[in-house]
Parts: C-alpha cells; structure tokens; sequence
C-alpha cells in the first residue's frame, strides 16, 4: 500500500478549540467580552455604536473632537447614489429572503465606490466609512422598496441608531427606543473569531478588497446557526403561541433532540454576557407593549433549557424580543446584526491586511486509496 500522509490533530467538529489567528480586535475570556480591553458592560452603559467603532478601528477611544469629527464622516455617507437606489429596484424584494436581498445590494454597491479595488490603507479607510454609514440605509431601502414606498432619506444630523429607526418606519423614533437600539450596535458590533469575523479574514487573506470580504461576511451571518438564530427565535416563540405551552415545546424538542434557537454557546459556558443585558431589556419593551408574555415564554425556556442540559441563551435569544418588541419586522433582525457587525468585520479586515498570509489549512484524508482506473468495459 502506498504511503498517506495524516495530518494528526484533525478537528472535523467546526474547529473547536482551534486557535486560527492572533487578534487584537475582541477577545472571549470565561465569561467576559472585551473589545480592545474594555468589557462589553462597560461599553453598553457608557458609550455609543459610533464612539465604538472608532475603538475597534483604532485601537483606542477617542477624544471629543476626534468622535466628532469620525461622526460626520460617517454622516456625510448615510445617503445612497440615487442610480444605486434605481439599481436596488429591480433586485427581486417579493418572497425573497432579507439577508439574500442584502448579500447581493451590498455586492452591488462596489459598484458605486471609485476606492473598491484599491487596497491601500487610505482607499480602505475611507471604503470603511462609506460601509458603516451606508448599511442601514441598505436596508431600510428594502423594506421601503418591497412595500411598494420609496425609500426614505437619512438625515445628516442624526446617529446610525435614530437613523435606522426613522428610514425604517418613516417616522421619528423615541430617544429611549434610539438609547436602546444603539445598545443593541454595541453588543453585536464583534465577537472574537466568529464564523462571519472568520469568513471575512479568509477572503481579505486572498488580497481581495473589502466589499468582497464583507459579502463573504454577510453571506455566513445568514445562516441560522450564526445570525439567523434571533430570527428563528422569534418565530419559534410565536409557534408555542403561549406561556402554557413554552415548557412543553422544551421537553418535547430535547426529546427529540432537537436545537432550540438561541440557546447555548460553542465558547460561552457559563454565559453570554450580552443575553444577561439583553435580558433586562426584553423584559422592559415587552411590558411596555403589553405583550411581557414573550418575556416570561423566554425566561420559562432559558431556566428550563439550564436545568435540564445546562445550557444558557446567547445574544440572539432576548434581541428577538427586544426587536419585536420595538416594532421591527421578524426578517429584519439578522441584517440589523449586520449594521452593526460591519465595524467588527471592516477591524478583523484591517487586522489580516497588516500582517497577512493567506489561509491555506489542509484535510485529513479519510477516503480510499490505491485505486487504480479501469476501462468502461471493465467497469
């Protein structure tokens, strides 16, 4: 038998455990979340998405002219070409899923940026605030355009929360949803070397540009087990329908060993710090609705799930109620993800560009060997 080289080590089970790179960017340590030193609690109560995504990309807060500064240039590029938003039109928006109408418009949207082929560190810069400001407004412009409306514009003098929130409804939102909203950024803006993070630095590893590696990082938020899981959430507590119900549907799904959305964590074991917020805020908005029966359906499943498998939510099990709660439609949830973990993917893109090589791991072979072709008639 000829020799086949065994690469030892092989993790088949999604890499667990597999350190693939040294980031600076956010960082997991038992039970604590960090992006660049400060803990993601500290940040939540504190600070501001923009004020964030100034730290990712920079390594640092800023100073007060620095943050102002970063805010109007991020302002400055709310607005969408309007031969961009002609384009946007003839996209497909009827039955089609968000996040596949979102991977294909932001694909497109390259297609308007004289710097998207230039991966300079000045090209990159300015594409950086050019994504940032223009997601929101992406896909604000899908839900104006798939309901028959034009979308609406942004406005200059406001933040990427309060503007979310007004093109998405048409409307002026509160400051205290607006408060709340910019937390929801905040806790989703990065999270270590997860799958989308992973897929952004595979593709920018290639030298590609930036827009190709943020469509590679839009195209995995997709999936259900990444940032579809908030979605699927909400639909499964709008499936048990009642508080009754909730404890029945966890036993029979662990029954038949089933998942249930946004329950546990592949890093967290003793858990997400950004459910724990989250936590606190779903009770809230559902209460002030009138609906706190999603709350207490969340929390029947969360204490049921810990005692019988031990395990905990992750941040997609409250950020669903805490969406429905404000108003947002079920299929928008996984791109608001994506307005935010744009800054985290734009720093781990910036990161693998500085000291790059490109990802080339290797297969353990587990298939025949000594196989030798034989002639159709031999067959």
């Amino acid at each position: 038998m000829s020799e086949v080289q065994i690469f030892e080590g092989a993790m088949d089970k999604g890499l667990e455990g597999i350190v693939a790179c040294s980031t600076g960017v956010s960082s997991i340590q038992g039970n604590t979340l960090s992006y660049r030193g400060y803990t993601i609690e500290d940040l939540a109560a504190n600070s501001t998405f923009e004020e964030v995504t100034f730290l990712l990309w920079n390594n640092r807060l800023p100073s007060a002219a620095e943050l102002e500064k970063f805010q109007k240039s991020l302002a400055a590029e709310y607005a969408l070409h309007p031969d961009f938003i002609k384009s946007l039109k003839t996209i497909p928006s009827k039955d089609v899923h968000a996040m596949q109408w979102l991977r294909t418009a932001f694909s497109l949207s390259s297609h308007w940026d004289k710097d998207a082929n230039d991966n300079s560190n000045e090209a990159n810069a300015r594409k950086a605030i050019k994504m940032v400001a223009k997601m929101g407004t992406i896909i604000c412009a899908f839900e104006a355009i798939r309901n028959g409306k034009e979308p609406v514009a942004p406005k200059a003098d406001k933040s990427i929360a309060w503007n979310f929130m007004y093109m998405l409804k048409g409307q002026e939102p509160k400051s205290d949803l607006v408060k709340i909203f910019d937390t929801c950024l905040i806790l989703h803006a990065d999270h270590e070397l997860n799958c989308s993070a992973f897929a952004t630095r595979v593709t920018t590893s290639s030298l590609s540009d930036m827009y190709s590696a943020v469509t590679s990082a839009i195209s995995a938020l997709k999936g259900p087990l990444h940032g579809g899981a908030n979605e699927q959430v909400m639909i499964m507590l709008k499936k048990i329908g009642t508080i009754e119900k909730a404890q029945e549907f966890v036993k029979d799904a662990l029954a038949a060993k089933e998942k249930v959305m946004g329950i546990g964590h592949r890093v967290y074991k003793n858990g997400d710090p950004r459910a724990a917020i989250l936590r606190k805020i779903s009770d809230k908005l559902t209460a002030q609705i009138g609906e706190h029966k999603w709350y207490e359906m969340s929390i029947l499943i969360d204490d049921t799930m810990n005692k019988e498998k031990g395990l905990m939510p992750n941040v997609d099990f409250y950020s669903a109620t805490v969406y429905y709660s404000m108003g947002i439609p079920v299929d928008i949830y996984t791109p608001i993800f994506a307005v935010s973990r744009i800054a985290g993917w734009i720093a781990h893109a910036d990161e693998q560009y500085a000291n790059n090589r490109i990802y080339r791991p290797r297969g353990k072979w587990v298939g025949k060997t000594d196989q030798t072709w034989k002639p159709l008639s031999q067959r």
